[in-house]
C-alpha cells in the first residue's frame, strides 16, 4: 500500500484512543483550501487544522482578530471536502465562543452543520468556564 492510497479508513476519535493506548505518534497539519488538503488527505496524514491563522496567511491581515465565522465556514467547508481519511479540525474564531454560552453552542452548532468538519477547537482553557 503507497503513501498515495485511497484505501486509507477515515481516522476517528476512536482511531485516536487506539494509537495513543499503543503509543503511536498523532500527525496533523494545517490547510485552508480544497487541493492542499486533498494532498494532505492524500499523503496519510492523520488530521488536519483549519486554523484561525487563515487570516493571515489567506486574507493577508496583521492577525487572527479579523476572520469571522463565515469566513472559517468557506475555509472549512473546502477542506472537509478534499479529505476521505483524515480527521478534520477547526477553529471557532474569537468572538464566536466568548459573549456566552448560548453564542458559543449557536456558532458551534452552525460550524458543525455546514462545514462537515470532525472537531471544532476553542482557545482559552479554564478562563472560558466562567459562561458554564
Amino acid at each position: 500500500m503507497g503513501y498515495l492510497s485511497t484505501d486509507k479508513k477515515k481516522i476517528t476519535t476512536k482511531t485516536f484512543a487506539e494509537m495513543k493506548k499503543a503509543g503511536e505518534k498523532v500527525t496533523m497539519l494545517t490547510a485552508y483550501d480544497f487541493t492542499t488538503a486533498g494532498i494532505i488527505d492524500a499523503a496519510g496524514i492523520d488530521s488536519i487544522l483549519i486554523g484561525d491563522s487563515a487570516s493571515n496567511v489567506m486574507a493577508g491581515n496583521a492577525d487572527t482578530l479579523p476572520i469571522t465565522v463565515d469566513q472559517m465556514i468557506y475555509h472549512a467547508r473546502s477542506v472537509a471536502r478534499a479529505c476521505q481519511h483524515a480527521f478534520v479540525v477547526c477553529d471557532m474564531p474569537f468572538g464566536s465562543y466568548q459573549i456566552s454560552k448560548e453564542e458559543a453552542l449557536r456558532n458551534a452548532c452552525r460550524m458543525m452543520k455546514e462545514t462537515g468538519v470532525d472537531a471544532l477547537k476553542l482557545e482559552g482553557g479554564r478562563r472560558n468556564l466562567r459562561h458554564g
